[in-house]
């Protein structure tokens, strides 16, 4: 998809999409930071969709990033394959650009955060995918920052829709 930053401010949507739960997080409005929200509890695509175009709304959302699950290896299985069709539904539906990121070993992390935390092991574990999410997130805004570590600004080379 595209490389460049888009030249709208808004906020970024991270996804740690699972059979039964989607982990939240979104960005600050500069694309820096991620905060995880609350974790939606799947019911069914049409009730999932009408939660998240809710989240999209709320807090005028203008991207998606969906964490990709790969195999060790880096190769794509059958989860994979699922994750591709929902971010498809997502474009479909919301009309954003919406990026895949490898999720490798961001459930294992954010367990490995959330252990060193006070929480009780069933707070740790409503926690994991909302911190999953937050991971994904920060993974992918950060491969976009230029070595400053700042956002390039709109009137940078490489930024804007002549590089998308």
């Amino acid at each position: 998809m595209s490389e460049g930053r888009s030249n709208t401010a808004g906020r970024v949507l991270g996804l740690d999409v699972g059979s039964r739960r989607i982990g939240i997080a979104v960005s600050d409005p500069l694309g820096i930071t991620a905060q995880g929200l609350e974790t939606l509890q799947r019911r069914n695509k049409r009730t999932d969709l009408a939660a998240l175009e809710k989240v999209i709304r709320d807090y005028e959302v203008t991207e998606i990033v969906v964490g990709l699950p790969l195999r060790m290896s880096g190769t794509e299985g059958a989860q994979s394959e699922k994750m591709q069709l929902f971010a498809e539904d997502l474009r479909k539906r919301f009309g954003l650009p919406v990026h895949l990121w490898d999720e490798r070993l961001t459930s294992a992390e954010a367990n490995r955060l959330l252990r060193e935390t006070d929480l009780s092991i069933e707070k740790r574990a409503k926690a994991v995918d909302r911190m999953a999410a937050v991971l994904i997130l920060q993974g992918w805004m950060g491969s976009r920052l230029p070595a400053s570590g700042f956002p390039p600004s709109d009137t940078e080379s490489g930024s804007g829709p002549a590089n998308e």
